[in-house]
């Protein structure tokens, strides 16, 4: 018999070993981000979100979406440094859609960069995913901002690409805001696509962490609750992978 987590990163990493994937309840979750650092510009931050950018390189079935992207680079017990900008490139295998291109994405604002609310999730990130990989020295770190956007005419698609693999390590899902949409289920499956789990992000700081190596993972398309208003799901996907 395993022994019982003793912290907060041991239970959580012994979910993800166990499961391969956690939904953390976003008041949980802001009581493990406020461990690591300040949440005091979080309405600044999430208003960025009505600052992104179209995203060009989608194909039809995957319109509607804006987005924003950075990378970075840390060490396991060290300080978070953003890299320059550079484009976000997925092979075929795992991006049947728009894989085995280099897209360049509008970068991230230096003020949210460099803000409070990002550079905690950061450090929580950092210091869980180090304790799943005590053999990892460095990473290499690439968020997303995205907004999926619902109307009368068109549905908002999450993962355009269906389910699938983002080919990293560890995945942090993190929701910033739900406005007029309904759906927007976030499902997990095992590698011969049977479903392990399922679970909607529906406040603000509602998490998923996926251990991205074990699973796959979808979210459902997303329709506007009342179709003569704006409609949206904003998330911030920070994705983390041993760096070579």
């Amino acid at each position: 018999m395993s022994a019982p987590p003793t912290s907060d990163h041991d239970e959580f990493a012994h979910s993800l070993r166990e499961q391969g994937f956690r939904f953390v309840a976003g008041a949980e979750m802001r009581g493990h981000l406020l461990e690591h650092g300040s949440l005091q510009d979080w309405d600044a931050f999430a208003d960025s979100w009505n600052d992104l950018a179209p995203d060009v390189y989608l194909a039809q079935v995957g319109r509607h979406r804006r987005r924003r992207h950075a990378v970075f680079h840390a060490l396991r017990d060290g300080a978070i440094e953003r890299r320059p900008h550079q484009p976000h490139y997925q092979s075929l295998n795992y991006n049947s859609l728009q894989g085995d291109i280099e897209r360049w994405f509008e970068p991230v604002r230096d003020d949210i960069a460099q803000g409070e609310s990002l550079q905690t999730v950061l450090g929580f990130c950092r210091d869980f995913f180090s304790t799943l990989a005590p053999q990892t020295a460095d990473w290499h770190i690439e968020l997303h901002q995205f907004r999926i956007e619902a109307g009368p005419d068109h549905e908002g698609q999450p993962t355009p690409e269906g389910v699938h693999r983002d080919g990293v390590d560890y995945v942090l899902v993190l929701l910033i805001d739900r406005h007029n949409i309904v759906s927007g289920t976030t499902t997990i499956h095992d590698r011969d696509g049977s479903l392990l789990g399922s679970f909607t992000l529906t406040a603000p700081l509602d998490a998923a962490l996926v251990d991205d190596a074990r699973v796959f993972h979808g979210v459902t398309a997303v329709t506007p609750q009342d179709p003569t208003r704006e409609a949206h799901r904003d998330v911030l996907v920070v994705t983390f992978k041993a760096a070579s």
